[in-house]
């Protein structure tokens, strides 16, 4: 995690980070205010790497990966479509090979489309954008625009202006067992639309996130953060990192109540610990006299425990000998450490 400087008005400070993470088709409709289910405030903890939440499959994403190929072929079987997966271009460990990333000559931006469509001739002139989800009344009217500009912004770097967004409408039973659902006529809808068309000012779009990137990621200044929207990021933030509110003289007020009462209990098993290490050295002591030739470990058994004395052969420096050929300060290494006592 970055080291963080707090600044008022709800904005946090970093080094200006010298490897990121690129603006995808999520963060790219985020940053532009129009998702509301995430913050521009998360992509840029994201981006920077200065904290992003954990990814975890849920019923939903592992729905999501096992319904989106027989989507392809519903698209293949129904619309006659000829597509071309991930894996046709990239190989089987697409993710891996190509690092998350299917645009390696945008500088911020990038991500993974999920298929593309060719003409008769075979050349790429369509993304296709699949889609699972419960929630029908999203989808009455058009594509929500976060998920039309995530497909928009691939179809913008790879050059074509054709896009189809994909949408299966899910049941409760569907989640459970996703390799049962089958895309039809009923469950399955599709929206097409031309970029240059939905979005005749895509170009400005792109330049806008382009000066969010030079406002916030170069200079290391994070957008405004929300404590309600953003709270869960704040309070993995605020757990490894002072703030403005953070009363220092509090803590050092709780830290000495804890090293009283640790020093109390240490205190109190001081003289029981002394006593055991007397006994286990004298236990260890006659454990080694039992030794054989060959033997490696001795065990000597308790009513609970067992003490597990093992014979091994180490090799070891001879200092005073290397200090005499003048050859220890030539292969001594020095690094520095620092420690913090509290009297």
């Amino acid at each position: 995690m970055a080291d963080i400087k707090w600044l008022e008005g709800n904005r946090l400070q970093i080094d200006p980070p010298k490897r990121t993470k690129k603006i995808t088709g999520t963060r790219f409709a985020t940053i532009l205010g129009l998702n509301p289910w995430s913050t521009a405030f998360e992509m840029w903890c994201a981006i920077t790497k200065t904290f992003e939440l954990p990814f975890e499959d849920t019923i939903y994403t592992v729905a999501g990966k096992t319904i989106e190929p027989k989507q392809a072929e519903y698209m293949k079987k129904s619309y006659g479509m000829d597509l071309i997966t991930p894996t046709d271009r990239y190989g089987a460990d697409y993710f891996n090979k190509t690092w998350g990333d299917f645009f390696p000559d945008s500088k911020h931006l990038g991500g993974m489309w999920d298929f593309l469509g060719v003409d008769e001739n075979g050349v790429v002139d369509t993304v296709l954008e699949m889609k699972t989800t419960k929630r029908i009344e999203d989808w009455q009217n058009d594509a929500p625009e976060y998920y039309a500009l995530q497909a928009a912004l691939y179809a913008y770097l790879l050059g074509v202006d054709n896009v189809v967004m994909v949408a299966s409408f899910l049941e409760e039973k569907d989640y459970a067992d996703p390799s049962k659902y089958v895309p039809n006529v009923k469950n399955t809808i599709t929206v097409e639309f031309k970029v240059s068309e939905r979005y005749p000012d895509f170009a400005e779009k792109v330049a806008q996130v382009e000066q969010w990137w030079a406002d916030y990621v170069d200079t290391g200044i994070s957008p405004v953060f929300d404590e309600k929207k953003d709270a869960e990021i704040l309070k993995a933030l605020r757990t490894h990192n002072l703030t403005p509110d953070t009363d220092i003289d509090a803590l050092i007020a709780e830290a000495e109540g804890l090293k009283t009462e640790v020093d109390k209990a240490t205190a109190a098993i001081a003289d029981k610990e002394k006593r055991l290490k007397e006994i286990n050295d004298i236990i260890k002591e006659h454990a080694m006299k039992q030794f054989r030739p060959g033997d490696k470990k001795v065990e000597v058994k308790g009513a609970t425990y067992t003490w597990a004395i093992s014979r091994s052969e180490t090799s070891t420096i001879d200092k005073k000998a290397l200090e005499a050929d003048g050859l220890l300060d030539k292969y001594q290494k020095k690094t520095e450490q620092f420690r913090m006592t509290v009297k």
